[in-house]
């Protein structure tokens, strides 16, 4: 999370160890794209992905949790509250 955040790089995970991280300290920063899928199958859920990355830039670039499932996307500005 520090690399990222120092690099201003945006977290692509399934992992929800990132974003606990990220509600603990309030952060505001790195943003984090986390998947809600059972496969990260780039086949099913890529192009939602590359869809959220164009839509959501802005965001992502001021500081943005975005969670992404097969039905639906979420954004949340950070620092989480």
């Amino acid at each position: 999370m520090d690399y990222a955040r120092a690099q201003n790089c945006v977290v692509l995970t399934r992992d929800l160890d990132f974003s606990t991280i990220l509600a603990i300290t309030r952060a505001r920063g790195p943003s984090l794209i986390r998947l809600r899928v059972d496969k990260a199958n780039p086949q099913l859920i890529g192009k939602q992905v590359i869809d959220v990355i164009h839509k959501m830039a802005a965001e992502l670039e001021e500081g943005a949790l975005v969670t992404i499932n097969l039905k639906r996307t979420r954004l949340r500005v950070l620092p989480l509250r």
